[in-house]
């Protein structure tokens, strides 16, 4: 866990309505310290992906703020998107290029120095143990050799905030821990770490504080051993259950997915 100091990420009153009406995020506020772990819970249509695709602009928000590193999202995008890396919860690769082209072509688009960019390439496949196959197409990878890999691109750029939108799913326990191991070398390092997932023992098992979110609202939040205590639970799959009600018999289906049987023009 790294060194905990002023607020990194600060949120206040944030909502999202989509042009249909539907009121996907309704006014949260919450505040992640720098060097910290958050996690971000919640069931499907909670809220949750649309929140994070907010806070790095991937969606327009409809009213509210938010400010990253000190820095309001609305006027200074540019100087936001140097300091924060994403992984989103579907890994899109290149497939006809190699670890190495990849990495170094993302690392052009931030315009960082060419022996930065070697330097950062080198450092992150061993981070991510990918160095024997650096210089193989990724369509030949695993899907935990591209989860990894998708983790060293988002940090390519050295950014001092990470958001991970499932990060392990689909995984094999075994891939697993070892996503789990680069976290938590990362926030060691005092990496700032946001993290939306639904496994609950990842979450207890990662996260300095936790928050659980449904129907688009905040519902509780704290660290894993005070939620357990605040909802007399034993675990933070307990907390998940008795917090949202959730159960696969009432998940609903997401009315802004794009139709695949239209063709977008």
């Amino acid at each position: 866990m790294g060194q905990k100091l002023a607020n990194i990420i600060e949120v206040k009153k944030l909502t999202k309505t989509y042009p249909d009406g539907t009121e996907a995020v309704r006014g949260i506020t919450f505040n992640v310290k720098a060097g910290e772990f958050y996690g971000f819970l919640g069931p499907n249509g909670a809220g949750k992906t649309t929140t994070i695709n907010m806070l790095v602009n991937l969606v327009k928000k409809t009213s509210g703020s938010v400010r990253i590193d000190g820095l309001d999202l609305e006027h200074h995008l540019d100087e936001i998107y140097k300091r924060v890396g994403f992984a989103m919860q579907e890994v899109g690769l290149d497939e006809v290029a190699t670890a190495r082209e990849m990495m170094a072509l993302h690392g052009r688009l931030y315009h960082m120095p060419k022996l930065d960019i070697d330097l950062q390439i080198k450092k992150l496949l061993k981070l991510v143990e990918l160095e024997k196959v650096a210089d193989k197409f990724t369509a030949t990878y695993s899907g935990g050799m591209r989860r990894r890999f998708d983790l060293a691109l988002s940090l390519i750029h050295k950014p001092k905030i990470l958001f991970l939108d499932e990060p392990t799913q689909g995984l094999d326990p075994h891939a697993r821990q070892m996503i789990w191991n680069h976290l938590r070398n990362l926030n060691k390092q005092g990496m700032t770490i946001f993290l939306t997932t639904h496994f609950m023992d990842e979450a207890q098992e990662l996260c300095d504080r936790i928050e659980i979110m449904d129907k688009g609202r905040i519902v509780t939040e704290g660290t894993p051993a005070e939620l357990m205590k605040k909802h007399s639970a034993k675990n933070m799959e307990e907390v998940f259950l008795k917090t949202t009600g959730s159960n696969l018999a009432n998940e609903e289906v997401n009315s802004n997915a794009a139709d695949p049987f239209v063709r977008r023009r």
